[in-house]
């Protein structure tokens, strides 16, 4: 059997493949697909449905001349094997591997780098245009998921799009929507007629000639159209599409090369806007990804007969401690309701959904709009939760100023993945939620060390009564009892070693990094004291002065951008009273960091154990 995928070194060896030899690809390219996203983890459901599609788009475009740019992106990985990167995906989201995400350091093949979504249709958009100011000839080709497009600047974009009015192809991924074959089967033969040269010929003749007829020839042709309107409001789905300026093609079947490859021939002869409706199925070509779509979106290693995943940890996460504790609390106040933006299952609140379903709100990918439907909800007598993943809550960053905090309202923040995430990388990684929002009045904001406080921290927030962040780390729960106290509420620091002649003040995932730190050192016979800090705002001034007035050499670590961050805040402190504490800020450096485990990312950055104690090191000895 021919191995195609070795073959392929750039899309222009795909155009030599007949449409029998693509139909043959698609089984390899799924074949290639489970063997190293099995081993590697990743996005594996979406792009298993998007493996036809893919190979129509390259098959009719010429990338990088003509260009493509895929929402969100994580659906991008046969683009990749197409573009010549196959023989890369044994480090596929691996550190210094390739990446799951388009990147345009990685590929000419890669045009906008990706990773949030709905904004496709925007780049797309200023692409097309600044072809035309340069006068340049090339198509441009947004896709875009039907998930994606319940966001709210994908709509802003398509708006824009009409009213300008240029060429423009928007390839609308649906692989959630059924439509009946009769219904499908119109709207195919009415796209075919809308873009074949001889009806939009036949139709500005008629419009010609009917014009030209003194009086009665413009009301003639105005009936026409009105017919022609009724017709489509009946028929074809895309109306909506259309009302906004575009022509409207489809549905298609997403998974049917040949007829994806004359849609999108189509598509290129029309003038103005376009958007194409294609029908896929997630986990396409693999049952047990068929059946269970969410679970196989993003994964991790495992086992391709059973579908089960390698990595296991018999100790429960931090969205997983956070979904029980707020169903316990839920039982107890019927005032408390969760919101999340398309991550119920990711944040943990899967068995809130099922407990109290009329108190659970999923509003689909639009962070603005949840926090912002959380305002109304607490203006009116309830205790929002909003849980979501702290690089998708800074898209909300307007709505969590003006909307919450400048109202006080009680809305939670339930941050997950805050911090370094891994894999997923400069898109994904949450580090600077705490620069973000540590400048925001009337809000408090914690970090907890373990799965204790975070149970702790979540009743106090919910019970605060203003607004609250909360913010945690990806992965396993620690568990701290031993050494866990009850001072939480005083909105105290909590000193885990007894004072040194240096203190670590170390923030939330931080803490047992700062603690195992102090235990290499005291084999050292250097004793240091690491304090938990707890609550990163308001900060506790009066124990914080306390400290400061005992030990000269401070040390603060979060899992955060050292710009803007805890560090800084402490930084503040020492310069307001005039104090003359030596300082080292220690986080993440000023720049996006790219992706690899969580454990190697740590350790480059020295922000594991080992690195926290050559730095106290260096600090002692005066050498930073």
């Amino acid at each position: 059997m021919t191995n195609y995928i070795d073959e392929l070194k750039s899309p222009a060896d795909l155009k030599k493949l007949t449409t029998k030899e693509l139909e043959l690809l698609t089984y390899e390219i799924r074949d290639f697909l489970l063997n190293k996203v099995s081993t590697t983890g990743g996005h594996i459901a979406s792009n298993l449905g998007v493996v036809e599609l893919t190979i129509a788009i390259h098959k009719v475009f010429d990338s990088p001349k003509d260009k493509l740019i895929w929402d969100v992106g994580h659906q991008s990985y046969i683009h990749k094997i197409l573009t010549g990167r196959a023989q890369g995906f044994d480090t596929l989201r691996q550190f210094n591997g390739l990446s799951g995400f388009p990147k345009k350091e990685e590929s000419l093949h890669d045009i906008f780098d990706s990773g949030h979504s709905s904004n496709s249709i925007s780049v797309g958009l200023g692409i097309a245009k600044a072809r035309d100011l340069n006068k340049e000839d090339f198509s441009v080709v947004a896709v875009i998921g039907d998930g994606a497009l319940t966001g709210g600047v994908a709509y802003e974009a398509l708006n824009n799009a009409g009213h300008v009015n240029t060429n423009l192809i928007v390839i609308l991924n649906d692989n959630e929507m059924s439509i009946s074959q009769n219904i499908g089967g119109i709207s195919k033969h009415l796209s075919r007629l809308r873009t074949a040269p001889a009806y939009r010929e036949m139709k500005e003749k008629l419009k010609g000639t009917l014009n030209k007829i003194p009086k009665a020839g413009h009301l003639i042709y105005s009936a026409l159209e009105k017919i022609k309107d009724a017709i489509k409001y009946t028929l074809v789905a895309g109306i909506v599409f259309e009302e906004l300026g575009f022509t409207y093609l489809g549905p298609v079947d997403g998974h049917n090369i040949s007829e994806l490859v004359a849609v999108f021939e189509n598509a290129k002869s029309v003038k103005g806007p376009v958007i194409i409706h294609t029908i896929t199925k997630k986990g396409k070509g693999y049952r047990i990804a068929e059946k269970e779509p969410d679970r196989f979106h993003g994964i991790g290693t495992f086992d391709i007969e059973t579908g089960e995943t390698k990595t296991k940890t018999t100790m429960p996460s931090y969205s997983a401690i956070f979904g029980r504790k707020l169903t316990d609390l839920a039982e107890k106040n019927s005032k408390i309701v969760s919101v999340t933006a398309a991550m119920g299952d990711g944040t943990g609140l899967k068995e809130f959904s099922r407990r109290f379903p009329d108190r659970f709100f999923d509003v689909g990918i639009a962070e603005q709009h949840a926090v912002t439907f959380a305002a109304g909800l607490a203006i009116n007598g309830m205790f929002p939760v909003v849980a979501m993943y702290s690089t998708f809550l800074q898209r909300a960053y307007d709505q969590i100023m003006m909307d919450v905090c400048l109202q006080k309202l009680p809305v939670t923040f339930c941050i997950d993945r805050s911090g370094i995430v891994g894999e997923d990388g400069e898109t994904h990684h949450g580090i600077f939620d705490i620069s973000y929002l540590s400048h925001l009045p009337n809000l408090t904001i914690m970090a907890p060390k373990d799965k204790n406080e975070l149970e702790a921290m979540l009743a106090y927030a919910v019970d605060l009564g203003k607004p609250c962040a909360l913010r945690y780390p990806r992965g396993t729960a620690h568990d701290f009892s031993s050494v866990f106290s009850e001072s939480l509420l005083n909105g105290e620091p909590e000193m885990l070693v007894p004072r040194g002649e240096l203190c670590i003040i170390a923030v939330g995932r931080m803490v047992k990094a700062s603690y195992e730190a102090s235990q290499i050192l005291l084999e050292k016979n250097i004793h240091i004291s690491v304090m938990n800090a707890r609550f990163i705002k308001p900060i506790n001034e009066e124990a914080f002065l306390d400290l400061f007035n005992h030990t000269d050499k401070i040390i603060t670590i979060e899992d955060n951008t050292i710009i803007g961050g805890f560090g800084s805040s402490i930084s503040a402190l020492i310069q307001k009273h005039n104090l003359k504490n030596d300082l080292h800020i220690m986080g993440w450096p000023d720049k996006y960091i790219e992706h690899g485990s969580i454990k190697e990312l740590d350790a480059k950055y020295e922000l594991d154990s080992e690195g926290i104690v050559k730095h106290v090191l260096r600090f002692i000895n005066g050498s930073i």
